[in-house]
């Protein structure tokens, strides 16, 4: 599975959030990461909204899955918690 993180530099949300997702180990997963204001379409559909993730499953073409916005002060096993219930890691990806 991979996770798709939109962001932009300089924003204190994202590089925490990111920074929770680089701790977690016990889940399996791939993160990109997509700076915003690389591309018009990501900047106007995201710029009031970052730091915004996806959950994208790589063995079927569907469309990433929004993920529910985690509070800024969401502990890594909060993170870790919400991934589990969204099927992330799970061994049949």
């Amino acid at each position: 599975m991979r996770l798709i993180l939109y962001s932009k530099p300089g924003c204190h949300l994202c590089e925490g959030l990111e920074e929770k997702l680089g701790q977690i180990q016990t889940l399996q997963f791939e993160l990109e990461v997509r700076d915003i204001t690389t591309r018009k379409d990501w900047f106007e559909a995201f710029q009031y909204e970052i730091p915004v993730l996806f959950l994208e499953a790589t063995s079927t073409p569907q469309s990433p899955i929004p993920l529910p916005r985690l509070s800024p002060r969401a502990t890594i096993a909060q993170v870790e918690q919400m991934l589990q219930k969204y099927g992330v890691g799970n061994s049949s990806e």
